[in-house]
């Protein structure tokens, strides 16, 4: 029996480019055709044409026709020639060897072009098959008939290019070697080279992931550094933190004193350059207080808002014009010692005890991190002359009772700038305030503390004319309306309206007591004195006592109760609105700043002695519509002027002069002895 290439082929699961010369063929595929039948042909099988003389059923003395049996080779096309059986049979076994050889050249040669041609179209390779197909087609067949034949060889090479799936390995470095062995072998070896790396990586995110939670059990922080004393720089430091606020001027500030029903909150500003503070006040334990808050040195003004929210906001940075009263805290309050400390964080030098000898008790606690940077963490007593210094002077029984975790801690940064400082004052129990040093606009305090500061300088020329041409101005007019916001005591907070002619040099005006709401003060000012009578607050024309309305015309009869002029503050700032224009000897009075009222630019000259300073507030015009006054609670009176038509008014009453008693005589009557 005959071994074949396909045979070979089929049980080694592997296929060689055979070699076209024998003498490079490999062992295993060494074979000798013993079957009768000659070696198939394996180059295309062409369908003979029917009138072709070579066609005959007898062989062919070597003609070129294509199914001719003829022992010798194909001449030119490379085929086979097949003659009768007995013919083929015998030049079989004479020329086996050669026989052997060309059909390994012509396979070769074939296998190579079908393979081509299959690639090219993107189909499964070919190659071999035909050959196979070919020899079995027409193996051990008589052909007599080369058209039937050829057809039936035909059929069956498509029946076997169906049923036999064994690529062509003709060429093993090519690359249309993939496509077959892609279908019979299983994935290629991109295909594994991928499920590896996937395997890899799965198995790296496994490691990382239990590494990383092994790490997170197993991680415990660094314990924290325990309680020093200070160093030279740290006590440096603690020593210039006033300095430092100083020198800054303005810091943003959130206070918390106080626990539960009796909470404050604090938010707001502290200027410490000119010692004052701009605060919205809140919490639980605000008290009167809530609403907004400024302090100038000693005096506490408020502008209370009992529907505010018990949470503040920031306040805005132009503060409102009306409702502002002069304030006094009730002994023993929260707010008094913390605003007190807050006012006393700044210096102009360093604390000398704190800098050559820290305290024994000061020492560095900890260092925390925050967005503004490292802070170190001080505890050390308060500065001297802070208020937990001194209890009785905020009204509280005694001193201060240091907190359980100790006495004050500051939060400090490289450039002695506090951040946060937290103790225990009396009356306030615990505080704690925090600064945000970046937050530092420009406060302007209210008209009753005096307005925005100002560069106060030597009159222009034309601002001296101005003043000089006043009282002749004001005569001019005639009268004007007045408005009267008078903060004069710590109890006591006047407001007024009325009528005032610098013609006629009277003032008629209905005054009310914040205090005191439902009563009112009429006032009559003339060239004679002062003339005032209390009446309830509906028969003096009604209003609120924040905006009390006008008096009644004509004045109504009372008991007036007439005097001189008065060196109260009301009686001066009325008597200085009447005579307005006097403000004494030339180069007397200086400009403080420029400000604006009823929408008019206006120049603010102040003139006057120490104690008891004026301000007049006179437009471009040279009118006059703002008379201040400073008071002595240390506040400022004002008393607003919109020119207007006046009403006559009546001279104020005078008091019944009492009958002279006749004298005595010491001429002895007639008749007497």
């Amino acid at each position: 029996m005959r071994t074949r290439v396909v045979a070979l082929e089929a049980q080694t699961g592997r296929r060689e480019r055979p070699c076209s010369s024998p003498r490079c063929l490999p062992a295993r595929f060494t074979s000798v055709d013993t079957s009768p039948t000659p070696a198939p042909d394996t180059a295309r099988t062409d369908s003979p044409r029917p009138d072709d003389p070579s066609t005959g059923s007898g062989p062919t003395s070597g003609g070129s026709g294509p199914t001719s049996g003829g022992s010798g080779p194909t001449s030119g096309s490379g085929r086979h020639r097949t003659g009768s059986a007995g013919g083929a049979s015998a030049a079989g076994r004479t020329n086996d060897t050669n026989n052997t050889s060309k059909a390994r050249r012509t396979n070769d040669s074939g296998g190579r072009s079908t393979t081509s041609r299959t690639n090219d179209t993107g189909n499964r390779s070919t190659a071999g098959r035909s050959a196979g197909g070919a020899r079995r087609a027409t193996a051990g067949r008589k052909t007599t008939d080369p058209q039937r034949a050829a057809a039936r060889s035909l059929a069956e090479n498509r029946d076997t290019t169906r049923h036999d799936d064994t690529p062509d390995t003709a060429d093993t470095t090519g690359a249309e070697d993939t496509s077959g062995a892609a279908d019979t072998a299983g994935p290629t070896s991109a295909g594994r080279r991928r499920r590896t790396v996937l395997l890899l990586l799965g198995l790296t995110a496994v490691t990382s992931a239990t590494a990383l939670v092994l790490g997170l059990l197993s991680w415990a922080p660094d314990p924290p550094e325990p309680a020093r004393p200070l160093t030279v720089s740290e006590g440096e430091r603690l020593a210039a933190v006033r300095v430092t606020n100083l020198r800054d001027l303005r810091a943003g500030v959130r206070v918390t004193a106080g626990t539960g029903a009796t909470r404050i909150e604090l938010v707001g500003w502290v200027d410490w350059s000119r010692s004052l503070l701009y605060l919205d006040v809140g919490g639980p334990g605000a008290g009167a207080e809530r609403g907004l808050l400024q302090r100038s040195g000693p005096v506490l003004v408020i502008r209370p808002d009992p529907a505010a929210v018990p949470t503040p906001a920031a306040p805005p940075l132009m503060p409102p014009a009306d409702r502002w009263r002069l304030h006094r805290l009730a002994p023993g309050a929260h707010l008094a010692p913390v605003l007190d400390l807050l006012l006393d964080l700044a210096a102009d030098r360093p604390d000398p005890t704190t800098r050559t000898a820290p305290p024994i008790e000061a020492r560095w606690i900890a260092r925390e991190t925050v967005p503004a940077g490292p802070l170190d963490v001080i505890q050390a007593p308060l500065p001297t002359g802070a208020p937990a210094a001194a209890g009785t002077a905020t009204g509280a029984p005694g001193a201060a009772t240091p907190a359980p975790d100790g006495p004050t801690r500051y939060w400090l940064d490289q450039d002695a700038r506090l951040h946060k400082l937290v103790t225990r004052l009396p009356g306030a129990d615990p505080v704690t305030m925090i600064f945000n040093r970046a937050d530092r606009p420009t406060l302007r305090p209210v008209d009753a503390l005096g307005g925005r500061p100002g560069l106060p300088r030597a009159l222009t020329d034309a601002e001296q004319r101005r003043l000089d041409r006043l009282p002749a101005r004001l005569r001019a007019q005639g009268g004007a309306t007045a408005t009267l916001t008078a903060p004069t005591g710590t109890d006591t907070n006047l407001r007024g309206a009325g009528w005032l002619s610098w013609t006629a040099r009277t003032a008629y005006l209905a005054v009310a007591d914040l205090g005191v709401p439902d009563r009112r003060t009429l006032l009559r000012r003339d060239a004679a004195g002062l003339a005032r009578a209390d009446l309830p607050a509906v028969e003096a024309g009604g209003g609120t006592a924040e905006v009390p309305a006008r008096p009644p015309l004509p004045p109504p009869a009372g008991a007036w109760r007439v005097s001189r002029p008065g060196r109260d503050d009301l009686s001066v700032l009325v008597d200085a609105a009447v005579t307005a224009g006097s403000v004494g000897h030339r180069g007397a009075a200086v400009r403080v700043r420029e400000d604006v009222t009823a929408g008019r630019t206006v120049d603010v000259i102040e003139s006057g002695p120490a104690g008891a300073r004026l301000r007049y507030w006179i437009d471009r015009d040279g009118s006059l519509r703002r008379i201040e006054l400073q008071t002595d609670a240390g506040t400022w009176a004002q008393l607003d002027l919109h020119p207007a038509v006046v009403p006559r008014l009546a001279a104020n009453p005078r008091p019944a002069a009492p009958r002279p008693s006749a004298p005595r005589s010491s001429a002895p009557r007639p008749g007497a002895h």
